[in-house]
């Protein structure tokens, strides 16, 4: 018994001697990019960590160590458009590559006033706060990296998206753009010629307006709520290359296999339990009850189903009545529409729980990384609409593995609706080519988040891990790209070519000079 004792006190012990005060900030009004990182959260909280979160969505019931400073729910569309003049969200397939870039950077502006202007963050601001670590997500937030500087804490970054083109710049990671695709990029074979040529551009673009016009206008702002910090503040550009750890929402077994530097982390799919939750009574007996299976829809938080145009939404339902499977689709309208016996309509789903229910036969939603995690973690084929974002590539990666088809927005009508949804649910391949890229997927030694809590909690560790970022970082853009060095050997190749070519010359001068005199002495 007194062992025992003594083993529980140790234990004890330890982990006050490990617990760390960790500010977590992850304040983006996007229900999706919430729940990619609130488990994350809570689950650094029930390890006896005191986490602090700036969030704009609050939990009911959190452990007694997660706190939360809220961030003013305020949408982007509110902002700048009255309820009238709001866009479709289906008309963001009509934005380009740039115009789509630079409606994020505007996001992203109003997205960091609307932190710093919120009251609780505000008073948060003013009060005495020590911190061993922050955490950030790598999502037009980076004025926030500041609170990093403020605590003189490590900064961790946390990408809700997978691969980043502005995260590998900032740390040196390599760019590999040949084969690692912009995050917003589109096109139907990234690695032909026209798709690396396209590849360039999006990255040259991205880089280029993130440094010259929308990073100025984020240090102006972070200068000014900081401003009583000692001066001059580190630029928001050295604050990303320093951040200690980037966990990425990827793996190399459903994602383009890159090389990554030691402090590149990829945590895929931080959002799964690893047993899903009982379903709501009513819904357990929708699905168990389908004997002929389910067809399942959802377009995910920002993208809505009633936002389909009328012609579109018919055809779905159309070809929804005529299959033997149920399906459930996430309606968000209180206007209910003419709809077959065998389509059950919900506001809400409880997703991860309904896509593990062995019935689900097809998925069909727009492609957004969480909602396809959750998908492939089950085992479920899907059909992918993309819609903006990383969305596209998302979906095309599950057509190149076989567990997927992508159909496109402007081509959905009831034939080509009929044909891709009784092709999916007839050819067994899709079925086990999911269950196969499940298997892949979840095959580590520790799941997504158990991997990004060791990292995190190795970093606190090691007072920052510095030694395992790049040197790359002590060097300027010349010197890291070599252009000094290339510079040299041109030099070197050119200064005896030019002095060989000047004697020759030379020599050739006198030559003909000798010939003209001796021409002179002969007339």
């Amino acid at each position: 018994m007194k062992a025992l004792t003594t083993t529980l006190l140790l234990c004890l012990l330890y982990t006050a001697n490990e617990a760390a005060k960790i500010l977590y900030v992850m304040p983006f009004t996007a229900a999706s990019h919430y729940i990619s990182q609130k488990d994350l959260a809570m689950e650094l909280a029930k390890r006896g960590h005191e986490v602090y979160a700036i969030t704009s969505h609050k939990e009911v019931d959190p452990p007694t160590t997660y706190h939360q400073i809220m961030v003013e729910r305020k949408s982007v569309w509110d902002a700048f458009f009255t309820e009238e003049e709001k866009p479709n969200i289906f008309s963001m397939l009509d934005l380009s590559f740039a115009q789509f870039q630079n409606l994020m950077y505007v996001i992203g502006k109003f997205n960091n006033d609307l932190v710093f202007n919120s009251t609780e963050v505000q008073t948060f601001l003013k009060e005495d706060h020590k911190f061993d670590l922050v955490i950030n997500e790598l999502f037009f937030q980076e004025s926030l990296y500041m609170f990093a500087h403020k605590y003189q804490a490590p900064l961790v970054l946390v990408t809700t998206f997978g691969n980043s083109v502005k995260g590998n710049f900032y740390g040196r990671n390599p760019l590999q753009l040949a084969t690692v695709y912009h995050e917003y990029g589109v096109s139907p074979d990234p690695l032909s010629f026209i798709g690396r040529l396209s590849n360039f551009y999006y990255a040259l673009y991205d880089l280029f307006v993130t440094k010259f016009f929308y990073m100025p206008e984020l240090e102006a702002l972070a200068q000014h709520h900081f401003k009583d910090l000692s001066q001059p503040l580190p630029s928001l550009e050295q604050l990303a290359a320093n951040a200690s750890l980037v966990l990425m929402n990827s793996h190399f077994s459903i994602d383009t296999p890159t090389a990554y530097l030691p402090n590149y982390i990829e945590v895929g799919c931080l959002n799964h339990p690893k047993e899903p939750k009982p379903l709501p009574k009513d819904l357990q007996k929708v699905l168990d009850s389908a004997k002929n299976g389910v067809v399942y829809l959802s377009f995910g938080s920002n993208v809505q189903s009633k936002d389909l145009s009328k012609d579109r939404l018919e055809g779905f339902l159309k070809v929804f009545g005529e299959l033997k499977e149920t399906v459930l689709m996430k309606w968000e309208d209180d206007s209910v529409p003419n709809i077959p016996k065998n389509v059950v309509l919900r506001k809400w789903f409880p997703q991860k729980d309904v896509l593990a229910h062995p019935n689900i036969k097809l998925f069909i939603g727009h492609g957004g990384l969480l909602g396809l995690q959750e998908t492939i973690v089950a085992g479920v084929p899907i059909l992918g609409v993309p819609v903006f974002g990383d969305q596209y590539l998302n979906i095309l990666a599950t057509v190149q593995n076989g567990h997927g088809e992508l159909l496109e927005y402007k081509n959905i009508n009831e034939e080509n609706l009929r044909t891709v949804i009784n092709k999916m649910l007839t050819n067994k391949r899709y079925k086990e080519k999911a269950l196969e890229v499940s298997i892949r997927f979840k095959d580590r030694p520790m799941n997504g988040i158990d991997t990004a809590v060791w990292w995190i909690e190795y970093v606190i560790r090691h007072k920052g891990a510095d030694f395992i970022k790049t040197p790359a970082l002590k060097l300027g853009f010349i010197q890291y790209h070599m252009l000094d060095v290339y510079l040299f050997l041109v030099v070197l190749l050119l200064v005896p070519f030019i002095v060989l070519s000047k004697i020759l010359s030379l020599f050739k001068s006198k030559k003909t000079q000798l010939v003209e005199k001796k021409k002179q002495k002969k007339n």
